[in-house]
C-alpha cells in the first residue's frame, strides 16, 4: 500500500538537506515532494517483497525504473546505418499516449458507506473496459474518495477498498493487474464547498455529499489506428 503524505514529509524533513543531496544523485526527484519513500542513504524503501513505497504526491511523472519500470518511457533502440536509398513520403509520427480522465459517482458504484460493486456500477465498468480495448493500454490509475462522515482512518480505508473494487473488476474483464494502480484519498479531497450540505447526517445531507463519494479513473495510452 502507498505511503501516506503525511510520512514521508516527516521523513524528509528529518533527512535534511544532505539525504537530498544524495537522491539528486541517484535521479530521484526531492524538488517540492518526493515520489518515493527514502533512507539516510537516500536509497528508495523497499518492502519485504521488494516493492516501492510511494508517497501521497506520487504521480506516473516521476516513476523511476527501481519500481515502476512499466512507467518510464524507454529510448528507442538505435537503428542500423541503412544503405543509402532514394528519398520516401515522411511517415507520420506515432501518436502519443493520450489521457482519459473519467469520474464514476460512487452512487452508481456503490451504496453510502460501502466498497461492493452494485449492478449499476458494474455495467458502467463493463462500458469502460469495452472502450479501453480500442487503445493501446499504458496504464490505468483509480483513485478512491469518500465524503466527510466518519473518521480519517475510515474513510482513508473506504476510498482505498472502493479502488481495489473497481480494480477487480477490470481485471476480472481482461486488463492486465500490472497496468492497474489504486489509491485511496479519504475525504481530503471533497467536490462540495465548504458552506454545502451543512448540518449532521441525515438523507438530505448525504445526497448532498454525493459528488465526494466517487472513484476517479484515468486511463493513458495509445488510440488504435
Amino acid at each position: 500500500m502507498i505511503n501516506s503524505a503525511k510520512h514521508s514529509l516527516l521523513l524528509a524533513t528529518l533527512l535534511g538537506l544532505s539525504v537530498s543531496a544524495l537522491a539528486e544523485t541517484k535521479g530521484i526527484d526531492t524538488k517540492g515532494t518526493v515520489g518515493y519513500a527514502i533512507d539516510q542513504r537516500a536509497d528508495v524503501v523497499k518492502s519485504g517483497t521488494g516493492l516501492c513505497w510511494r508517497t501521497g504526491y506520487w504521480t506516473p511523472a516521476m516513476a523511476i525504473e527501481a519500481c515502476d519500470p512499466d512507467l518510464v518511457k524507454k529510448p528507442a533502440p538505435m537503428a542500423a546505418p541503412a544503405k543509402a536509398a532514394p528519398a520516401a513520403a515522411p511517415v507520420a509520427a506515432a501518436p502519443k499516449p493520450a489521457a482519459q480522465k473519467v469520474t464514476l459517482a460512487a452512487d452508481a458504484l456503490f451504496d453510502f458507506n460501502k466498497a461492493d460493486l452494485r449492478p449499476e456500477g458494474k455495467a458502467k465498468l463493463d462500458k469502460l473496459a469495452g472502450d479501453i480495448k480500442g487503445i493501446k493500454l499504458e496504464v490505468i490509475i483509480a483513485v478512491g474518495h469518500a465524503d466527510r462522515f466518519g473518521t480519517d482512518a475510515y474513510n482513508q480505508k473506504l476510498s482505498e477498498k472502493r479502488a481495489e473494487s473497481v480494480k477487480a473488476y477490470l481485471v476480472g474483464k481482461g486488463i492486465e493487474p500490472n497496468r492497474v494502480y489504486t489509491e485511496g484519498k479519504g475525504e481530503k479531497q471533497p467536490i462540495t464547498k465548504a458552506d454545502q450540505c451543512k448540518g449532521p447526517k441525515s438523507k438530505k445531507v448525504i445526497e448532498c455529499l454525493q459528488p465526494d463519494r466517487r472513484v476517479e479513473i484515468e486511463v493513458i495510452g495509445t488510440k488504435a489506428q
